[in-house]
């Protein structure tokens, strides 16, 4: 018993450094992918946060919902269509994402709030945040999807301010005012570097960056943006990943200090990340 006291008490002393290097700092969290459906991962990932928040971090989180929207797509006859990875998103898709992630959302504010924490859940439409233009893919018009132009900072920064945790989600407008899904990676990317956010971190389905994504002792624990931007340049990415990495790299450059890139399934992720010396997944750095 002492023992396992003395090894709590060491795990405490080691974080202990990192705590006072990122008090009072901004940390955004995308959380998306497993870790949203398993609601044991839910809790967890709520927790961690929550506890970000206590020994005064300043955590921003922006949540995707894309498995939600494809199920109630399909629930009401529509099929779900996707073009190079992008949702193609007409009128009727809107209306349903919309509704789904804003339901998502008030979800997690409400299990923030459960634990002492208060959260303030609200969309880029909130006080113009996200204004956006309609995005392309390969020159295809794919519907109500917005590439981010602005980021208003003011209501994220006044929310910081009086001590409340944003809880977001990816839906912003165009300079007709009419609603538009955006990528939720794109949407943290875009808040991380307009807050000029220490942190941004990504809750994946993967461990991280692969050198080779068929061997799984090929992980990259740490990359500079010139690594990275060669790696992008090689054609050894394929899928989500490589858009993400992209995301990682424009972050950086816009002025936010360290972008991971970690497995969301695994419990307490974000806490072994930020609280140990060894942490998980993949650190992109700017050298």
């Amino acid at each position: 018993m002492q023992n396992e006291n003395v090894r709590k008490a060491a795990v405490l002393i080691e974080a202990l450094p990192y705590i006072q290097k990122f008090n009072r700092k901004i940390i955004v969290v995308k959380y998306g992918g497993s870790a949203m459906l398993d609601e044991q991962l839910k809790k967890n990932v709520i927790k961690d946060v929550a506890l970000l928040k206590l020994v005064g971090f300043k955590p921003i989180v922006v949540h995707g919902g894309g498995k939600d929207i494809s199920k109630w797509v399909a629930k009401s006859g529509m099929e779900p269509t996707f073009i190079n990875g992008l949702r193609v998103t007409d009128a009727a898709t809107m209306e349903l994402a919309e509704m789904v992630l804003n339901r998502v959302n008030k979800s997690l504010v409400q299990q923030v709030e459960a634990l002492g924490i208060h959260a303030i859940g609200i969309s880029g439409k909130d006080g113009g945040m996200l204004k956006v233009t309609k995005k392309y893919s390969d020159g295809k018009d794919i519907g109500f999807v917005g590439e981010i132009q602005e980021v208003n900072t003011k209501i994220i920064l006044d929310l910081l301010e009086k001590d409340f945790l944003p809880v977001i989600c990816p839906i912003g407008y165009d300079d007709n005012f009419d609603t538009y899904n955006i990528n939720a990676d794109d949407a943290a990317c875009a808040i991380a570097s307009a807050v000029h956010a220490e942190k941004l971190a990504f809750l994946t389905d993967t461990e991280g960056v692969y050198r080779d994504f068929q061997d799984k002792d090929s992980l990259i624990r740490r990359m500079t943006i010139p690594e990275a931007e060669e790696f992008i340049q090689s054609g050894t990415l394929t899928g989500g990943m490589l858009p993400k990495l992209q995301n990682c790299v424009d972050a950086l450059k816009a002025g936010v200090n360290r972008v991971h890139i970690m497995d969301g399934r695994i419990l307490h992720s974000l806490l072994l990340e930020f609280f140990t010396n060894e942490g998980i997944g993949t650190a992109i750095v700017k050298e």
